[in-house]
């Protein structure tokens, strides 16, 4: 299972090659970003039944997912659905409000918003 952040070193860090070293029969779950896996690698390790399955949570060029991806019985696709549960929608929810008052210099972390989305700006 990968659950890593995505960088350009990690680009395509499951290619042939690595799937290739995977064991005979196993199977393979993405819920991290979908560069992460080279897609045509995937595709051919599933035809040719090194892998069992595999299952992607996110594609390499999303919103599109490729027709090779489609037509593959051992394999589920699923549209970012990997945080829809109550616990991490509420938690989605209470980090949103913690940002908002606290960009808004309001609350215990006024002015220091727990997850800035550019925390250069917040040094002007």
């Amino acid at each position: 299972m990968l659950a890593l952040p995505y960088s350009p070193e990690a680009h395509h860090l499951i290619d042939a090659a690595a799937l290739a070293r995977m064991k005979h029969g196993a199977t393979l779950v993405n819920i991290a970003r979908g560069g992460l896996v080279d897609e045509l690698a995937l595709v051919d390790a599933l035809r040719r039944g090194h892998l069992a399955g595999a299952g992607l949570d996110v594609f390499e060029n999303e919103p599109s997912i490729r027709p090779e991806l489609m037509e593959l019985p051992n394999l589920t696709l699923t549209p970012h659905v990997g945080s829809a549960s109550l616990t991490a929608r509420w938690a989605m929810a209470a980090l949103a409000v913690a940002n908002l008052m606290a960009a808004l210099g309001k609350g215990p972390m006024a002015g220091n918003p727990p997850t800035p989305v550019n925390a250069a700006s917040l040094k002007r």
